[in-house]
């Protein structure tokens, strides 16, 4: 799928700029330069739950679209919170282009600031070229920093080797050849709601990145 995408430059000092951003009011992120994930745990094979008692927007998706979550859990409650809305806010980017809606309440109540504006702008794009998406997109070794009660960062890969474009009128499946491409890193920071849900307040993305390719 053609998702959004920065040169390599651009993500890795967007990355370091969410991180210090955040560190500024809590503590320093730990690990090293691989994205490890905080604690690999279960595999997830649907959309993280929600923790958050506040209504939640409805994020299914067609029988041809699938995601999944690997190592969304860490067995630390307010990490898999974190982790939960942050995997949210990306199937809301999914859900959106689905339903060929930029306006989708489910991406404005998971995204919000500059993140929404991005996905909305992308959204927008996708859908008045005519595509939608088919196929199956993994999202795996997530890296958390908390930094306080209301603010977090979150990196991880995604693998769109199995997804594709489709023709929203024809169903006709644009089945391009897979590169380096179709795996990105996600960097984003999230910030928790008044009504308990931490919304993705920044996202940037880089295509190709040599830490989540195979």
């Amino acid at each position: 799928m053609n998702r959004r995408s920065l040169p390599v430059a651009a993500a890795l000092a967007a990355t370091a700029a969410l991180l210090l951003t955040a560190c500024g009011s809590g503590d320093s992120p730990k690990g090293n330069d691989k994205i490890a994930g905080a604690d690999q745990g279960e595999t997830t094979k649907a959309s993280p739950t929600p923790t958050a008692r506040t209504a939640r927007p409805d994020l299914s998706l067609p029988s041809d679209v699938t995601e999944s979550f690997e190592g969304w859990k860490t067995g630390d409650a307010t990490k898999d919170a974190v982790l939960a809305d942050a995997g949210h806010a990306q199937t809301a980017v999914t859900h959106a282009v689905v339903q060929g809606d930029p306006e989708d309440a489910a991406l404005k109540f998971y995204q919000v600031g500059t993140a929404l504006a991005g996905s909305q702008d992308w959204v927008k794009s996708i859908v008045g070229s005519g595509a939608t998406f088919t196929g199956a997109v993994r999202y795996y070794a997530p890296r958390i920093s908390v930094f306080d009660k209301n603010t977090a960062a979150v990196t991880y890969c995604s693998d769109e080797s199995k997804a594709f474009n489709k023709n929203r009128k024809t169903n006709k499946v644009d089945k391009t050849p897979v590169t380096n491409d179709a795996y990105v890193l996600y960097s984003t920071r999230l910030e928790k709601s008044a009504q308990g849900v931490w919304q993705t307040t920044k996202l940037q993305s880089e295509r190709g990145n040599k830490t989540c390719t195979p």
